[in-house]
């Protein structure tokens, strides 16, 4: 090979390696940026997550050591609801004329009371059992089957009480937060509690299998068609869903067992 060559030869890998030199830089001045870029992206989505998890105690809720768990359940009952509860809430809320799904609420409120007397009475609060019983009799019959809430009309007051309340109301402390399939929001007092309260329930304990099935469906349809509204509401504000709905459930369920302390 003659020298011109060689040289030729020595020109081409030299400039191919300073090509090759170029182009690493040039990656390096593109990459670090995007490192940095990705790196201070990263340090602020942290500091934005403490900030939330401060404000809403993600996480640290000592009511919820569960929270890992109910966020599962949790994002089942909505894709549940998205799919289906929630289009048949909608299509029963729009053909369905007002004064009938009045008279099916009242239908479902009825059989309720009586399960209410009975834990009232279990509660202590005597007075307030017999009114509930009281009204459950008076609108079986002049209210023709619950359809019409005569009771209320007459002054009588609505109350609701459950086996959990019962429970909470007797000592027992309400535990760990607990999301359910189906059934949503709960504790384990009151998870422990809900198969009783389904044995209370007449229309669900006191009625043949075909009847109880038809009924659970268009109760829970019922409920849902009433809470359209306050569901949009929530969707709209919450920052949280899961965070509101847990704190709002809580709330109320102390102040559903403390209620005779907060008369006194």
């Amino acid at each position: 090979m003659s020298r011109v060559n060689s040289m030729k030869l020595f020109a081409l890998s030299w400039a191919r390696g300073s090509l090759f030199r170029v182009l690493c830089v040039a990656v390096l001045a593109l990459t670090l940026p995007a490192c940095s870029t990705a790196l201070k992206v990263k340090t602020k989505a942290i500091a934005t997550l403490e900030k939330v998890s401060e404000k809403t105690n993600i996480g640290n809720n000592p009511d919820d050591p569960l929270e890992g768990f109910n966020r599962s359940v949790f994002s089942f009952n909505e894709g549940l609801d998205a799919m289906v509860i929630k289009p048949a809430a909608q299509t029963y809320h729009t053909v369905t004329p007002t004064i009938v799904q009045t008279g099916v609420s009242n239908f479902f409120s009825n059989a309720g009371d009586v399960w209410t007397s009975v834990n009232n009475i279990l509660q202590g609060n005597f007075a307030d059992g017999a009114n509930d019983f009281m009204r459950f009799l008076i609108n079986t019959t002049m209210g023709i089957g619950g359809l019409f809430d005569v009771a209320t009309e007459g002054g009588m007051e609505k109350h609701r009480a459950d086996f959990g309340q019962t429970l909470g109301v007797w000592g027992v402390p309400a535990g760990p937060y607990v999301v359910l399939p189906v059934l949503g929001a709960s504790t384990l007092r009151d998870t422990i509690a809900t198969p009783i309260d389904f044995k209370g329930d007449i229309l669900y304990s006191q009625t043949p299998v075909n009847v109880k099935n038809t009924t659970s469906v268009l109760r829970v349809i019922d409920k849902r068609a009433a809470l359209l509204d306050a569901a949009n509401l929530i969707e709209e504000a919450a920052l949280d869903k899961y965070v509101f709905i847990r704190g709002a459930y809580l709330q109320r369920r102390e102040s559903q067992i403390k209620k005779d302390e907060q008369q006194e």
